[in-house]
């Protein structure tokens, strides 16, 4: 037990220098993006203890219906999921429970066009918009120039594997494949597409979420009914953490690999990786010149 508790500090203490560590390198842009996002959780945490988890539920469950029984309701909701593709947005996995929620699990797939189109329209806006300082960023990075050929040379299966790591999050990678030339768009859409069972499990999970979240479903509901769909919810949302969790496990280990390789270029590559945030469509003053 003692051992295991040991195992567990020394995991958070390397997580929280880590953070603390990629904080430091962020632009004040960046810094100032993180603090907006705390402030944003903090304001949201406050409405819901004053307003009450049980009727900001009802009210969202009577939304949903409402945008549920619009003729083209989902629309609304795809728009919204192309618009947080784009950075610095975020909500992609909220817009997701939000599918689930509204349209139980046939919500899955309009949610899963929603990612396949919101994603491959930021990839080739931005491939538009910048490829020429893309080009000239990249001639002068010798780490992004080795990055560029690991990846030319790993080919699919290295793409997949960032694809579906959890970091960067959603909006941030597809800038991010964006950044990377040797990926073309087929290629960046095969690998989003292995992405599509975390779709369908923020979906259920959004769907059992409804359920519990009308007053009227639940007063009709028997203890053991709510007790399995709060059981199916945690479960959900358990399988999704550890299935980012050994994904960012294996991503690590690449990294890792890469560092070892007696190749220059590997290490190059791996440095590149870790600091994702110094992307060319990711930092704030990459591409600020021509």
């Amino acid at each position: 037990m003692l051992v295991a508790l040991s195992r567990v500090a020394r995991f958070v203490k390397v997580l929280l220098q880590s953070a603390s560590s990629r904080y430091q390198k962020l632009s004040l842009v960046g810094k100032a993006l993180i603090w907006f996002i705390l402030f944003f959780y903090f304001c949201a945490t406050a409405f819901i203890l004053v307003v009450t988890p049980a009727r900001i539920a009802q009210f969202t469950y009577d939304f949903a219906q409402d945008i549920r029984h619009l003729p083209y309701g989902y629309t609304i909701l795809i728009v919204l999921m192309i618009a947080v593709s784009f950075p610095p947005f975020i909500g992609h996995t909220t817009l997701l429970n939000l599918f689930g929620f509204t349209y139980g699990l046939q919500g899955f797939f309009p949610a899963a066009f929603a990612s396949l189109a919101g994603s491959a329209i930021v990839f080739v806006t931005l491939r538009i918009m910048f490829s020429k300082r893309l080009r000239l960023w990249t001639s002068t990075n010798e780490k992004w120039q080795a990055l560029e050929a690991v990846i030319r040379s790993r080919g699919i299966p290295l793409i997949i594997l960032i694809r579906v790591s959890s970091f960067p999050p959603w909006a941030w990678s597809n800038s991010l494949f964006a950044s990377i030339a040797p990926v073309s768009l087929f290629q960046f859409f095969i690998a989003t597409l292995f992405i599509l069972p975390k779709v369908m499990v923020y979906v259920f999970v959004g769907s059992r979420i409804a359920r519990l979240s009308d007053g009227e479903q639940r007063n009709h509901m028997d203890t053991q009914t709510k007790i399995v769909n709060s059981l199916l919810v945690v479960g959900g949302v358990a399988i999704s953490v550890l299935a980012s969790s050994l994904v960012y496990h294996l991503m690590q280990k690449e990294i890792k690999r890469l560092h070892d390789s007696p190749s220059g270029s590997d290490e190059l590559a791996a440095e590149a990786l870790e600091a994702t945030e110094e992307a060319p469509l990711l930092g704030s003053n990459s591409l600020s010149s021509p």
